[in-house]
C-alpha cells in the first residue's frame, strides 16, 4: 500500500528574536501558518531503504544520509526498533535554503506518512531533534512557535487569505543571516492574527538577509508594487518573501503581473494560506 503526504511551505507571518541561550542557539517567537504550495512525500514498505527525490527543485539535493527525509526515516524506525524497509519519494517543488522550511516540512511530512504505514505515533521529542521548525511543520495548524522551535501553541484558524510567494533564486543558510543579526532582542508578544496586526509586526531577521543578499529587498519592492497586497514580508531566514491578500484570486491575479516583469531566475507561486 502506498501511502502520501503533503509537506506545506511554512509561513513566518512575524519573526521576533527575543533572546539567545547560553548554547547559542537563539529563541524566538513566531505565528507561522501554512500554504497550499509544497512539496510531497510517498512511501511505501520495501526489502530496503530508498530514497528517490524528483519535481522542479531535485537537482538541489542529494538522496543520501544526511537529508533530512533519510533522518527523519532512520530516526523513526531506529525509535521503533525496527528497520527503515521503506521506499521514499520527495517531490520537491519548493526552492532550498529560502526561508518556508522546505526540508523541514519534508522531515515532518515523513514522519507523518511513516506514521500511518507503520500505524505508530509520532514519538513526541523526535521532530525536534530534526530542526527547530520541525515541530511546527509536525503540527502544520496556524501557531504561535517560540523556544528555538520546540513550543507550539496552536493559534486557531486563519481566514482564507490568498498568498503570493516569491523567491529570487539564491540560496541563504539560515546560521549566516543569525550570525549577521545585530542589535538588541525584541520583546516579542502574540497578538489576534489580522491582516493589520501581522502588517504591524515584521520579522527581525529581514535586515541581516537583506544584508547578504540584497535581491531580496528588491523582491519586497517588486511585491509591495502590485495591486490588492496588505501584507509583504519576507518569511523566516529569507531568501523567499510573501504577500498576504484578502482573497485567492487576488494573489493569483497578482502572480501573473509579477511573472509578466520578473526575472527569469526568480521562483514564483501563488495559493492560498491553509
Amino acid at each position: 500500500m502506498i501511502f502520501q503526504e503533503f509537506a506545506p511551505a511554512k509561513l513566518n507571518l512575524s519573526l521576533s528574536v527575543v533572546g539567545k541561550r547560553a548554547d547559542g542557539y537563539h529563541l524566538l517567537e513566531s505565528l507561522v501558518a501554512f500554504a497550499d504550495i509544497g512539496d510531497r512525500v510517498t512511501v511505501e514498505a520495501a526489502a530496503e531503504f530508498s530514497l528517490t527525490i524528483d519535481g522542479p527543485f531535485a537537482a538541489s539535493l542529494n538522496a543520501d544520509v544526511d537529508n533530512l527525509v533519510s533522518r527523519a526515516a532512520h530516526l523513526f524506525a531506529e525509535h521503533l526498533g525496527r528497520r527503515a524497509d521503506v521506499a521514499l519519494r520527495l517531490t520537491k517543488n519548493l526552492p532550498v535554503a529560502s526561508g518556508i522550511g522546505g526540508g523541514s516540512a519534508d522531515a515532518a511530512a515523513t514522519l507523518r506518512v511513516l506514521s500511518k504505514l507503520w500505524a505508530a505515533p509520532i514519538p513526541a521529542d523526535l521532530p525536534a531533534k530534526l530542526g527547530a521548525d520541525v515541530p511546527v511543520c509536525v503540527a502544520g495548524v496556524p501557531a504561535w512557535m517560540s523556544g528555538i522551535g520546540e513550543i507550539v501553541e496552536p493559534a486557531g484558524a486563519l481566514p482564507d487569505w490568498g498568498v503570493l510567494l516569491a523567491n529570487p533564486g539564491v540560496a541563504l543558510a539560515t546560521p549566516a543571516v543569525f550570525k549577521t543579526r545585530t542589535g538588541a532582542f525584541s520583546v516579542g508578544g502574540k497578538f489576534m492574527p489580522s491582516l493589520d496586526a501581522i502588517a504591524a509586526a515584521g520579522n527581525d531577521l529581514e535586515a541581516p538577509a537583506i544584508a547578504l543578499v540584497p535581491a531580496i529587498a528588491t523582491v519586497l519592492a517588486a511585491l509591495r508594487g502590485l495591486p490588492g497586497i496588505r501584507v509583504v514580508r519576507m518569511s523566516g531566514s529569507g531568501a523567499t518573501c510573501f504577500a498576504l491578500f484578502d482573497r485567492p484570486e487576488n494573489a493569483a491575479q497578482a502572480a501573473k503581473a509579477l511573472k509578466a516583469q520578473a526575472p527569469s531566475a526568480w521562483w514564483i507561486a501563488a495559493g492560498r494560506v491553509a
